[in-house]
């Protein structure tokens, strides 16, 4: 295949969920970060972020959840805490032998959102 996409370079949906799994998975066992999901419909959540995953990664999806500004804006985000949940995307990515290159891709891609994530002063 010549010039894949990103998310054919991360193996489609089907691998792009499990990463998403095991990513929620380290977010939930890390005392700094669980608190922002107390509440929250984890099935709904990792089909989300499975759909956004992919949608940025040039799949053929279209994300329809929020936008990233609305949806984080009262979540009183760190830039600490932020780099802490790049860091389990990056660990995750690692643990699924996903290529340095295609890791690099998606963490450079979620950090593109960090302006409208973190919300704390």
């Amino acid at each position: 295949m010549e010039n894949p996409t990103l998310y054919e370079r991360l193996g489609g949906r089907e691998s792009i969920a499990a990463v998403v799994d095991s990513f929620y998975g380290r977010v939930l066992d890390d005392d700094r970060l669980a608190h922002f999901f107390e509440g929250t419909d984890m099935q709904r959540q990792r089909a989300h972020q499975t759909q956004f995953l992919s949608s940025i990664a040039g799949g053929p999806v279209e994300y329809t959840g929020g936008d990233m500004e609305s949806v984080h804006a009262d979540l009183d985000i760190s830039s600490g805490e932020f780099d802490a949940i790049a860091t389990h995307l990056d660990r995750t990515l690692r643990e699924f032998d996903v290529d340095d290159t295609a890791r690099e891709d998606v963490v450079d891609a979620f950090y593109g959102y960090e302006d409208a994530i973190v919300t704390a002063a």
